[in-house]
């Protein structure tokens, strides 16, 4: 790993790209990369410009022939020592993480735990790619499928997940023979590439992974080149529907996961210690800041609500906010200084439109990081349908309570929501719970379980305006989102055998 640009000051701390194995400072546009525990500016970030971003694909095309060619279990044997160096390398990545986005250490461990995981799943590739095959479905005659890389793919990815979701994508493209372009979050960066300069230390070769660091200009260059031929996204709704309708129309494949409002029905005959124990760290968990993250609760009639409301009142009190260096710390801040902003203004939306706040973290404060984007835990009762508040993803440590009579309420409320991304069903009730997973109309479903993200050989991706495209990410999905079905069929005829001419459709007759 080398730079093709010496920086003249090495104590300015600049993130550049990754292209074709090196490092590579551009003199294009740079955007300041902030810590988020203190308001402080902590490096730069190049914005990569047009030819850029055509740089790194014409490297990953010139990488794709060789690396199509190379069997599967060479490809699996690159993923191997690359987990191998995240787990060595797993301190460091956190701390990156933890510097740009926040992320309290044991948080940040888990994010790169269940990145491992679907690393762990690309080891698989021998068997994942292997075809389906018939002998003599005719006579002498053979058929069978294969599952074939597309050639240059790319990934666009969130601020939340810097290590997880980046890893959804490209190990699973990879090992099907693709060469990957990423595109990650511009808030931070540096742990993302970091984790691709150990994918090459692992073997793989150059102009396979690229990372592009960049805005709308590097988007849309991967959207409208012709050479990729695939794109995979994961954000908010109204971007990831324009990524998915520009992709499209330019012919391109794309799987692009969109926002959520995740909700949990606490039944009657909840375990309420339980329940209030599981949403505790779903709602607040990373500071809210995830696209499963648990923001509503439905209560089925004002007895389980009043009880669930007032333990959650109780529970709330030891939850400890602050930096990530502290690792007794629960969750840390939000992203950017506007980003908490946003998230005051639901909170203050919600009491503007008659919701009653029941934990307010809207003024807390953090000793000896008075400069942070905080906001602290934040509970609302008796939450309404047309609340603002309720409609739109607030995306931080907020939890709204619904109040509805029946479970059948409950679940017309979920169904009519835009998103359908994640929910679940707190009951001892095993008829409920059945009748609940059959009939609601979301993606992911949980059964006393508030964050219900499958592991990585299921696939992850939600329902309506959660997901644009058919397939879900990483996962069994996965592989077919990055290979396309080629069959063939065959016959080698006798030498002592010629047959005539057929002008019928043929038949296995």
């Amino acid at each position: 790993m080398k730079n093709t640009q010496q920086k003249q000051d090495d104590s300015t701390k600049i993130v550049g790209h990754l292209i074709n194995g090196e490092i590579h400072y551009s003199t294009g546009p740079a955007q300041d990369v902030f810590n988020p525990s203190t308001g402080e500016v902590s490096k730069q970030v190049q914005l990569a410009q047009k030819h850029i971003v055509e740089d790194a694909i014409s490297a990953a095309e010139a990488a794709f022939p060789a690396w199509r060619d190379t069997p599967a279990v060479k490809r699996a044997r690159v993923m191997f020592r690359f987990k191998e160096l995240l787990e060595q390398n797993a301190e460091k990545i956190c701390q990156l993480i933890g510097e740009e986005h926040g992320k309290i250490s044991h948080d940040a461990m888990g994010e790169l735990q269940r990145g491992i995981e679907n690393v762990e799943y690309a080891c698989y590739a021998p068997e994942l790619l292997k075809g389906e095959h018939n002998k003599n479905v005719g006579p002498s005659i053979d058929c069978w499928s294969e599952f074939q890389p597309l050639g240059v793919v790319a990934g666009i990815t969130p601020f939340n997940f810097p290590a997880m979701v980046p890893m959804w994508m490209f190990p699973l493209a990879i090992v099907c023979g693709n060469c990957f372009i990423l595109k990650p979050s511009e808030r931070d960066p540096s742990s993302t590439l970091y984790i691709a300069e150990l994918l090459h230390e692992a073997g793989l070769p150059n102009g396979v992974l690229n990372v592009v660091n960049g805005n709308k200009e590097a988007v849309d260059t991967l959207l409208h080149d012709e050479r990729v031929q695939a794109v995979s996204f994961v954000g908010s709704t109204p971007i990831a529907e324009y990524i998915y309708t520009t992709a499209t129309a330019n012919g391109k494949r794309c799987q692009a996961l969109g926002g959520a409002k995740n909700h949990a029905i606490v039944m009657p005959d909840a375990d309420i210690d339980n329940a209030v124990n599981q949403l505790i760290g779903a709602a607040f968990g990373s500071c809210g800041e995830r696209c499963m993250a648990l923001s509503v609760a439905v209560a089925v009639g004002d007895e389980a609500a009043n009880t669930l409301v007032s333990k959650m009142q109780e529970a709330m009190k030891t939850l400890k906010v602050g930096a990530y260096s502290d690792s007794s710390n629960d969750f840390g801040p939000l992203i950017t200084k506007e980003h908490q902003e946003k998230v005051i203004a639901y909170i203050d939306s919600a009491e503007e439109q008659g919701a009653s706040i029941i934990v307010d973290g809207r003024n807390i404060e953090i000793s000896d990081f008075e400069g942070g984007y905080f906001v602290g835990g934040t509970l609302i009762d008796n939450v309404t349908p047309d609340m603002v508040s309720y409609k739109e993803e607030i995306f931080g440590p907020v939890l709204q309570v619904v109040r509805v009579d029946t479970m059948q309420e409950a679940m017309d409320l979920i169904d009519k929501h835009e998103y359908g991304n994640g929910t679940c069903i707190f009951t001892r009730d095993g008829e409920a719970a059945r009748f609940f997973t059959d009939n609601i109309k979301v993606g992911m479903v949980g059964i006393n379980i508030p964050l219900p993200v499958p592991v990585a050989c299921h696939s992850f991706g939600g329902w309506k305006r959660s997901l644009f495209g058919d397939l879900h990410a990483y996962g069994p999905d996965g592989v077919r989102f990055y290979t396309r079905r080629k069959t063939i069929t065959q016959r080698w005829p006798s030498a002592n055998i010629r047959e005539g001419a057929e002008f019928s459709m043929p038949t296995m007759k």
